[in-house]
């Protein structure tokens, strides 16, 4: 999910994302580090397996803007594993290791983090090219300047971010959005036993489906979607974002997908959350307690706290009374623990990430209608002051919480080993 409204790339925007992540290697320097080497035909054959598939791990995901997710910040929730997303016009020649999210993911990587980076092709205002069309030519080759930077470094692929969100409902009747993620699965499969004949590190996923809660999203695309993932070898699973508003929404996430994939198939969650339980409280008033404490009027709303917040931050003690303090919200802090027990149960479970940081796209323009994705972050470093030494402060219903989760086989340094391609 993005926070922020789709805007063009800039040369700007990538220098941000070089300044974020630090530094990096060339992308043949990593897959050496890797222990990868060179073949003739300038491809690379494989290390020895020597790592295991990654299965019922929560990991941090930043999506699109990695400002908020330094190294120590995920050591800070014993975090092994960090998911993002690459929008993928904001790729330039030449350019795609150093574009901000990717960049992040190959610092992680080479920190020693399991890694899950989404492809997203933001199509909601324009066609999505044909394959085969000089237009589907052109985005291929912006995809293959991806894979040439993360394939063998990242751990999960996804292929797509939010297809049936990102893409016009016209292109969804008419079949076009299946034809275009199908070909491009096809194109990265192939690239992939292109250039790791003997075996890869990366994991490839279609990802990711939404508004599973609702029937109407049952329909002809969607089957189409997984008879895809289902017939398609080189796929490992399908992906979801089950952002519900209420907590038992995400089980017809499980019943829809579960079913329609390979018994030895298994799936992403790599969104998650109630937000859209929170936002229908944003008329609400806040909790008395808080009023007082604050000294302003009983009776505030919710979003206008929210939006005071971002403004000038709280102190941590009245950040957590004003959300602990809020029934619809303290009455669901075991949400985090227990969703991902419900995940786990499912023994089909690779990896599920929950938003760690919160970024600027989130507190700009606070309003009674806002999706109010700042109440998910584990990190609260934009809404509440930090600690004495400037550790950020915490979300009071997600911090602890996602530390106890995180369990000892997918601590640093993670290895996942190689799948056949």
């Amino acid at each position: 999910m993005a926070y922020g409204r789709d805007e063009a790339p800039t040369r700007r925007r990538i220098l941000l994302g070089m300044s974020a992540a630090g530094a990096l290697l060339a992308a043949g320097c990593s897959a050496e580090a890797e222990g990868e080497k060179k073949d003739g035909k300038g491809g690379a054959s494989a290390s020895p397996d020597t790592g295991r598939a990654p299965s019922g791990v929560l990991a941090a995901n930043f999506n699109e803007d990695p400002r908020g997710t330094t190294l120590d910040r995920l050591k800070g929730v014993q975090a092994g594993w960090v998911r993002g997303f690459v929008p993928m016009p904001e790729v330039e020649d030449g350019a795609a290791g150093r574009q901000r999210a990717v960049a992040m993911l190959l610092t992680a990587h080479r920190a020693g983090y399991g890694t899950v980076l989404s492809l997203k092709f933001p199509s909601a205002h324009r066609p999505l090219p044909a394959p085969g069309s000089a237009a589907m030519d052109a985005e291929l080759r912006r995809l293959d300047q991806v894979l040439d930077a993360t394939l063998g470094s990242v751990d999960i692929l996804g292929i797509g971010n939010e297809p049936f969100l990102e893409t016009r409902a016209e292109d969804q009747r008419r079949g076009r959005l299946n034809a275009f993620y199908e070909a491009v699965a096809r194109h990265i499969a192939e690239r992939r036993r292109t250039r790791f004949p003997d075996g890869c590190r990366t994991r490839l996923y279609m990802g990711a489906l939404n508004r599973l809660e609702d029937p109407a999203t049952h329909d002809a695309a969607h089957d189409r979607w997984m008879s895809f993932v289902r017939a398609t070898r080189e796929i490992e699973g399908v992906d979801i974002h089950p952002h519900v508003a209420a907590i038992g929404d995400t089980e017809a996430y499980l019943r829809y997908v579960l079913p329609r994939m390979r018994p030895e198939q298994r799936f992403l969650a790599t969104e998650f959350s109630l937000v859209r339980l929170w936002r229908k409280h944003l008329r609400d008033p806040v909790p008395a307690a808080f009023a007082r404490r604050r000294g302003i009027a009983a009776g505030t709303p919710v979003w206008q706290a929210l939006r005071d917040a971002a403004a000038r931050p709280l102190p941590a003690a009245d950040w957590k009374e004003l959300l602990l303090g809020s029934g619809w919200f303290g009455a669901h802090r075991s949400f985090l623990t227990n969703q991902m027990r419900r995940f786990r149960a499912t023994g089909r479970l690779t990896v599920a990430a929950y938003g760690i940081a919160q970024g600027p796209a989130m507190v700009r323009d606070i309003g009674p209608d806002t999706v109010p994705w700042l109440l998910n972050s584990v990190y609260s470093n934009l809404t509440a002051q930090p600690a004495d030494d400037g550790t950020p402060a915490p979300n009071p219903a997600w911090y602890d919480a996602f530390r106890s989760l995180q369990r000892a086989e997918d601590r640093l340094p993670v290895r996942t080993g190689t799948v056949p391609v």
